[in-house]
């Protein structure tokens, strides 16, 4: 059973209409007969792909799976056949012959004279499966018009009449080139044919998009991937990763793996609002055809990645913004809840779990951003939202309002479960905090701001964590770090105690590093311990001061910390010694003071 349907052999279809997936662009052209149907005159040229004889549009001698029979369409009569014969008795029965592109074969069509040419195109393509508009009759030399009927352009019984495909003018040339010549072969690989090297080619077509890519400036860049989405590439490449022949997969698991990862880490970062299309493109179409493998495991987290890198710059419409919508990103939301919730389990009723996986977390908080900020666009001043409002995303919003009572009914078994061994251990309980239980704090966060955008689901956030104060204090105490976003947790403070709070103000401080290469020297006389300590100080670089200090008072041998302090101390009291004041006061107005000299 195909996955991707398709008119023809070797035509892969992603959705889009063939009128742009067609690579062939160029302006309309005649072909000229010697004779009067002499088909073995030379014919003008028709620009295809390389592999003339494998091209969708060449392979027309096999018919597509859902074509009738070719006996079937040559004996039967065209749509205007009967009124034709009703309205004029003098309409003529023809059988003539139409001959397909070079090396192709030649049909034998039986029409009236009144049937118009687009009527003609029609059963063409009801036979090869040819799009209409991609469709071009020649006759002695002349391209026929659709709105003509057979007898204006003068066929009669017996005639010649040439197929050739419409080609227009491209903006893009050279990477159409090479999108085709990528299909191209991919096609004959998933047909089984031979191919030197066949990794190394497509690597090698590959490697000219990007080189074409980075010649060209962000706009012209950006269209250039949009041809790779349109001309059909991620469904060549999937269907290769699929295949049964031996080597293909391996070969395609690979390819797609080299050209999402040259978008993510080699392509400039505003562009990646045009290959999180492309990233989401390979997530539906490996969805459809395998389970969770590790292919399709990590396109979605390089998609989680590019999403995460635009969602911060757009949120995402419900019409289409640079190729992805809220309604097509929501089911691998729905995936990561689920993975989050079946290791929530785990870690609930086993201590050598490890726990959420930090990778799912990060994908979830990837996923979540830009479905929050779509609704708050969305719905804009009717925050807190009630379940009962029907805006835009209402299912969306319904389903995100069910994850968020999922979870929070998952993480309040999760904190009893916490509460539980801290109590069963004692005062060693923190002993026994095991790592299964890191990602509870960076979930809770995420699960706040979930429960600001409906009614009554805040209070219900809140009241979880109160209950549960014991199980929180013990996790901040243990797992909150200093790049965590730990603001949150302040906003009540009736969830936290002294303990917990003293320490995420800790966290505020930077941390000390004594990792410094180079100590900043002093040598200080005691007598003129201000004014050298000022001259030490006053002239360097402060950057160099977050180094450490090394301190020594001239003629004395100690050094050390102790030394140090004691010099602080020292400064510290010359400095607030009212007999070195800074200023001093008017003697005659003490409302005004003097820089003391």
């Amino acid at each position: 059973m195909s996955l991707f349907p398709s008119p023809a052999v070797d035509q892969f279809s992603n959705g889009y209409d063939h009128r742009l997936s067609s690579k062939r662009k160029f302006d309309d052209y005649a072909l000229a007969f010697d004779g009067d149907q002499d088909f073995e005159a030379p014919l003008v040229p028709v620009r295809m792909r390389k592999d003339d004889h494998h091209h969708p549009i060449a392979a027309v001698s096999k018919a597509p799976p859902f074509a009738f029979p070719p006996s079937h369409i040559d004996c039967r009569p065209s749509s205007s056949d009967a009124s034709s014969s009703s309205a004029s008795c003098s309409s003529t029965r023809l059988q003539f012959f139409v001959r397909m592109f070079s090396g192709g074969k030649t049909m034998v069509v039986t029409a009236n004279s009144e049937d118009t040419v687009k009527s003609l195109h029609e059963r063409i393509h009801v036979m090869t499966g040819i799009p209409v508009f991609e469709q071009r009759l020649i006759y002695h030399g002349k391209q026929l018009q659709w709105e003509q009927s057979l007898a204006d352009c003068h066929i009669e019984n017996d005639a010649g009449l040439q197929l050739v495909g419409r080609m227009r003018s491209t903006d893009h040339p050279q990477t159409w080139q090479v999108m085709d010549d990528l299909v191209s072969l991919i096609s004959s690989l998933c047909r089984g044919e031979t191919v030197h090297s066949p990794t190394q080619s497509i690597k090698g077509c590959l490697d000219k998009f990007f080189t074409i890519a980075h010649k060209d400036n962000g706009k012209v860049a950006s269209a250039d991937l949009q041809i790779f989405m349109v001309s059909s590439a991620p469904a060549a490449l999937v269907m290769l990763y699929i295949s049964p022949i031996d080597g293909n997969k391996q070969c395609a698991n690979s390819s797609i793996r080299d050209f999402l990862t040259s978008c993510r880490m080699d392509l400039p970062k505003e562009l990646h609002s045009y290959c999180a299309p492309i990233a989401l493109e390979f997530c539906k179409l490996l969805r459809k055809v395998v389970n969770e493998d590790s292919l399709y495991a990590w396109c979605r987290s390089t998609l989680s990645v590019l999403l995460e890198s635009v969602s911060s710059s757009m949120g995402l419409m419900r019409t289409k913004v640079k190729g992805f919508t809220v309604q097509e990103i929501f089911p691998f939301f729905n995936e990561l809840v689920s993975h989050l919730s079946e290791e929530l389990d785990s870690s609930l009723y086993s201590t050598t779990s490890e726990g959420p996986s930090s990778s799912h977390f990060r994908e979830f908080v990837a996923f979540l951003n830009p479905l929050r900020s779509a609704i708050i666009e969305q719905v804009e001043s009717r925050i807190p939202i009630s379940i009962d409002y029907h805006p835009l995303y209402r299912d969306e919003i319904r389903n995100l309002h069910l994850i968020f009572d999922k979870l929070l009914h998952k993480m309040k078994n999760c904190l009893i479960r916490v509460e539980e061994i801290l109590v069963a251990r004692g005062s060693n309980g923190d002993e026994f905090v095991h790592s299964g239980w890191s990602q509870y704090l960076s979930i809770l966060k995420e699960l706040n701001g979930i429960s600001k955008l409906y009614q009554g689901a805040e209070e219900k956030f809140w009241m979880v964590l109160r209950n549960m104060k014991a199980s929180l204090c013990a996790l901040i105490i243990r797992f909150s770090r200093r790049d965590d976003d730990n603001q949150w947790l302040l906003e009540h403070k009736d969830v936290t105690d002294f303990e917990s709070r003293r320490h995420l103000v800790m966290m505020m401080f930077p941390e000390v590093k004594d990792d410094y290469e180079e100590l900043h020297e002093m040598l200080i006389d005691r007598s003129q311990l201000l004014a050298e300590s000022f001259e030490y100080i006053a002239r360097v670089d402060p950057e160099s001061l977050h180094a450490g200090l090394f301190m020594e008072f001239k003629n004395e041998e100690a050094t050390g910390p102790g030394v140090l302090r004691e010099w602080f101390l020292l400064v510290c009291q010359a400095i607030f010694n009212p007999e070195n004041a800074l200023f001093l006061p008017c003697a005659y107005d003490r409302r005004r003071f003097f820089p003391n000299p």
